[in-house]
C-alpha cells in the first residue's frame, strides 16, 4: 500500500493510530491530576488486539512460517480471536481458536462470522484450559498443518505496542505522562508500552493493575500470570502493582458509560477503576488504554444490570 495515498481501503492498514481522550467525569482535573485514555474499540476488529496480531501474523509471513493452505491456531479469551479471525479472512487463510465457553455470546458470533472456527474449552477451565487444549492440537497437526502465533511468548506482542501504541500516547499527550497503568492479560500492552515510555522518560512509572482474587469477572484477566517476551524484562518495566475488585470495577465501567458517554469493555473498566484508586495517593498525568467496545458484552450480567 502506498504510504501516500490518501484513500486507504484495507484492514491491515487502518489499524492503529487511534484517538486518545480524557476522562475529565472520572478524574477532574481541578484535582491536580489528568487520565488520559487511548480508544482501541476504533481498531478495524474492535480492539487493541488488532495492533499484536497484525505484528505477529506479519512476521510469520516474513518469516515463511504462514502461508497458504496453513491454519493459524491459538487460544483466547476472545479479543485476539477476533483479531485473528479478522485477519485471516482478509489474508485468505484459515484460523482455529480455542477460547473459554463463558465468554460472551457476541464475541462467539464475531469470530463465527468471519469464518474463523471456534473450539470452545471447560469454563472452569479458564484461559489456563484454552491454552493448553490448542498446544494439544498444534503438537497433533504439526508445523505443516498449523502455525500457532502463541500470544502468550511471541515478542511482536509487546513489540506493536513498543512501535505503535507508546509512540501514540507520547504524541497525543505531548510526553507529559506521568504513571501508565494497565491490566494484564497477556502482558504484551503493558511491557510494549511501558518500556517504550521508560526509555522516553525513566521518571514515567509504569503500574500493573491486577484482579485482587484468583476467582474473578475481568474477562481475558490473568490472576496467576506469568510474562516470558524476549527483549521486554518485566522486573525492569513494572514498578508497582494496584488490586482491583471485579464489583468496583464493573460500577467503574457503568461510570464510562454513563458520565463518559463511552460503551467499553470490562478491561477498560477495571484498568480505569486501578488509576482512580492511584489517583487517591498521587498527582499527575496518568494514561491507558480502553482495550474495547462494549457492544460484545450486551448479553452479559454486567449490562442486563444497567
Amino acid at each position: 500500500m502506498e504510504k501516500n495515498n490518501p484513500y486507504i481501503f484495507s484492514a491491515l492498514s487502518n489499524i492503529g493510530a487511534t484517538g486518545a481522550v480524557l476522562l475529565n467525569k472520572i478524574i477532574n482535573p481541578g484535582t491536580g491530576s489528568k487520565l488520559y485514555a487511548k480508544l482501541e474499540c476504533l481498531n478495524p476488529g474492535g480492539s487493541v488486539k488488532d495492533r499484536p496480531a497484525l505484528y505477529m501474523l506479519k512476521n510469520a509471513v516474513e518469516k515463511g512460517l504462514l502461508k497458504t493452505g496453513t491454519t493459524i491456531i491459538d487460544s483466547s479469551s476472545g479479543n485476539t480471536g477476533i483479531s485473528y479471525a479478522m485477519l485471516g479472512a482478509f489474508m485468505g487463510i484459515k484460523v482455529k481458536i480455542y477460547a473459554p465457553s463463558n465468554m460472551s455470546d457476541e464475541r462467539k458470533k464475531i469470530m463465527r462470522l468471519f469464518g474463523a472456527e471456534l473450539i470452545l474449552t471447560p469454563a472452569e477451565e479458564s484461559t489456563d484450559g484454552a491454552i493448553k487444549r490448542s498446544i494439544e492440537e498444534y503438537e497433533r497437526g504439526g508445523r505443516d498443518l498449523y502455525y500457532m502465533p502463541d500470544q502468550y511468548n511471541n515478542p511482536f506482542n509487546p513489540i506493536a505496542h513498543y512501535e505503535t501504541t507508546a509512540m501514540e500516547l507520547l504524541e497525543q499527550t505531548g510526553g507529559n505522562i506521568d504513571y501508565f497503568a494497565a491490566g494484564i492479560g497477556t502482558g504484551g500492552t503493558i511491557l510494549g508500552v511501558g518500556k517504550r515510555l521508560k526509555e522516553y522518560n525513566d521518571k514515567i512509572k509504569v503500574v500493573a493493575i491486577v484482579p485482587d482474587s484468583q476467582i474473578h469477572g475481568i474477562e481475558g484477566w490473568k490472576y496467576n500470570y506469568c510474562l516470558n517476551f524476549e527483549g521486554f524484562d518485566h522486573n525492569k518495566i513494572i514498578d508497582d502493582f494496584v488490586k482491583v475488585d471485579t464489583e468496583g470495577s464493573y460500577a467503574m465501567l457503568k461510570r464510562l458509560v454513563k458520565e463518559e458517554g463511552l460503551l467499553c469493555g470490562f478491561s477498560s473498566g477495571a484498568n480505569v477503576y486501578g488509576i482512580y484508586k492511584l489517583a487517591v495517593k498521587y498527582k499527575g498525568n496518568f494514561a491507558t488504554v480502553l482495550p474495547d467496545t462494549g457492544s460484545r458484552y450486551l448479553s452479559t450480567r454486567v449490562f442486563s444490570d444497567f
